[in-house]
């Protein structure tokens, strides 16, 4: 049975893969996010940085696997994906206080952003990699202007620190998203109808996944 590695620290990425039937060993890469965002340079377009930030994860654990895990390794693919909201000519990752993140807020308000999300899956059999598949699913956000008294509750639950453009659409933050146009799953983190292609381009199907990754696998 193939595994599903997923290779994130995201809630929201588990919950959207085991809302659709999929429980997948998770294991966390180190990459250092701002290292690689320097490395590719201010001139990057949206799409590279989050796909190549998802492809640095993806690899970092396959690594992991391949070193620690080879019962895994046998037969899985590993997921990695990452997430920024394009706004004003800039990308906008987690904020990094609650100034921050209010700053964003009022930037965003009442307007629309673009949420890029890079999805990397690495096919690994017989412990080797056998293909290596990236793609970046965009959509449309729309947002609300939340009042004084709201935004700042919702800055206190501290969760806009915690996801990418400092808003959730599954979590507290969906109150004040308007609208999308695009894949809803993109902007919680990980794109389903991308993933379903990315798994048929390394030849598997969504079925597969649902036979290898029931809940209680190791």
């Amino acid at each position: 049975m193939t595994r599903l590695v997923l290779g994130s620290a995201s809630s929201g990425r588990l919950n959207v893969l085991r809302q659709a039937g999929v429980d997948p060993l998770v294991l966390v890469s180190g990459v250092d996010e701002d290292e690689l965002i320097a490395a590719l340079g201010p001139d990057a377009a949206p799409d590279r940085v989050v796909r190549a930030l998802a492809q640095a994860k993806a690899e970092q654990v396959t690594a992991m696997l391949l070193d620690q895990r080879p019962d895994v390794a046998a037969d899985c693919v590993v997921l990695g994906c990452d997430s920024m909201l394009y706004l004003d000519g800039k990308l906008c990752g987690k904020p990094a206080s609650i100034p921050d993140a209010r700053r964003q807020w009022r930037s965003m308000a009442g307007r629309a952003g673009e949420l890029h999300t890079g999805h990397c899956l690495i096919r690994v059999r017989d412990l080797s990699v056998a293909q290596v598949h990236a793609q970046t699913s965009t959509t449309s956000v729309r947002f609300g202007s939340p009042s004084v008294t709201d935004l700042e509750a919702y800055l206190a639950s501290a969760e806009p620190l915690r996801v990418a453009g400092a808003f959730t659409l599954d979590g507290l933050g969906g109150w004040f998203v308007d609208g999308i146009d695009g894949d809803p799953s993109t902007v919680i983190g990980v794109s389903l109808p991308l993933l379903r292609s990315l798994l048929a381009q390394c030849g598997l199907s969504v079925a597969a996944l649902w036979a290898g990754n029931v809940s209680g696998s190791s």
